[in-house]
């Protein structure tokens, strides 16, 4: 029952992943084709709403790998074996939902997309965009 569970939550982090770079990839081509940089900054909500998921589901699958671990070190002792799927009694959590939210594999996709949709919603207002790169090329050069 643990393994089955813990392949759902990867299963379900698997799927928001592609769902994510479909829906920002969807909101970004409409954005650029009716020229409105206002969808393209509705292509956040999404994206921040599905990095969110995504860090909850991967909690989720540690948490119940540690609950495998504990009901695994149980068999063969004398202690009885119980099959709660309650994740709150295990002995060993994993990290918070927030530090998990900036691991690498979360980051890894969600940030560079969050970056994408941001990039092309400056570069639809070419203003707003030479203002930012400005502004970051005074915070490298250091003033």
């Amino acid at each position: 029952m643990v393994q089955t569970a813990i392949a759902r939550m990867a299963q379900n982090s698997f799927l928001l992943k592609g769902w994510s770079v479909t829906l920002a990839t969807g909101i970004l081509a409409a954005a650029l084709g009716q020229k409105q940089q206002a969808f393209a900054w509705l292509g956040l909500m999404p994206a921040l709403a599905f990095w969110g998921l995504d860090a909850f589901y991967l909690r989720q699958e540690r948490l119940f790998r540690a609950l495998h671990d504990d009901v695994c070190a149980v068999f063969g002792t004398t202690s009885p074996v119980t099959f709660s799927m309650n994740t709150a009694k295990v002995t060993n959590p994993p990290a918070s939902w927030w530090r998990l939210l900036f691991s690498k594999t979360i980051v890894g996709l969600h940030a560079p997309l969050v970056a994408v949709i941001v990039g092309i919603a400056l570069w639809m207002n070419r203003d707003a965009f030479v203002a930012v790169i400005g502004c970051v090329a005074n915070v490298v050069r250091g003033r």
